[in-house]
């Protein structure tokens, strides 16, 4: 095969747009600025690894089921786990928006960045509420009962039923955490990309005045 002929490939072609678009020094950096080492950076890592937790623990709840999470002592402790990791997700993504709102995070064309993540916290809405209805009890219950309502006067309820208990634990075990999965992967790959937002000081360009030439001094008027 030649040259030609290999150039012409999806794959190559594809594999050189990747590299270009994504080269591995970005991906995986060695080294970070100086300016991340402030606390505020600290809630977008903190949200991720809260997410894992909740897969993990979300995981081991799906294994058993149920009746095992309701009865058993240790389905109580991964269920208390999984929700106080939902918990600490949640708190951490507000702060992570709130704090990037803030620094104005869109600059330097990271406007998609900063959709991608608002587009997650939402579908982490979704993923919640479909959490709550599926919990097999009274809370349940009610937050669904109640929340259909809302559903129902925005037309959505002809195909989201908040009472079907089966479409809300497959919205929450399958469809909403590929979402998730996905919407997360995109964020952080356009993190490496375009490289995490400067404080408003670091990101100022310092103008300096050209200096003005000293006016000619007459003869004799030194002193």
């Amino acid at each position: 095969m030649s040259t030609s002929e290999i150039d012409r490939q999806w794959t190559t072609r594809l594999r050189r747009r990747s590299f270009g678009k994504m080269p591995p020094e970005k991906m995986l950096p060695d080294t970070q600025p100086s300016y991340v080492s402030s606390w505020i950076y600290v809630f977008g890592v903190t949200t991720i690894s809260a997410l894992i937790v909740v897969i993990a623990t979300g995981c081991v709840l799906a294994i058993f089921g149920p009746e095992w999470w309701h009865v058993s002592n240790i389905g109580h402790f991964v269920n208390s786990l999984h929700l106080w990791s939902v918990e600490i997700f949640f708190f951490a993504m507000v702060v992570h928006l709130w704090g990037k709102y803030f620094m104005a995070a869109w600059r330097g064309g990271r406007a998609m960045t900063w959709i991608t993540g608002m587009v997650l916290f939402l579908a982490s809405v979704v993923t919640a509420l479909t959490g709550y209805v599926s919990q097999t009890n009274f809370d349940s219950q009610w937050i669904s009962t109640q929340a259909k309502d809302a559903i129902n006067s925005t037309g959505g309820g002809a195909f989201f039923n908040l009472t079907n208990p089966g479409q809300m634990l497959m919205w929450h075990i399958v469809l909403m955490p590929l979402i998730l999965v996905a919407l997360v992967g995109v964020h952080v790959v356009m993190v490496r990309i375009k490289g995490v937002v400067p404080p408003f000081e670091d990101d100022r360009v310092v103008q300096v005045a050209p200096a003005v030439a000293a006016a000619p001094v007459a003869p004799g008027a030194e002193q």
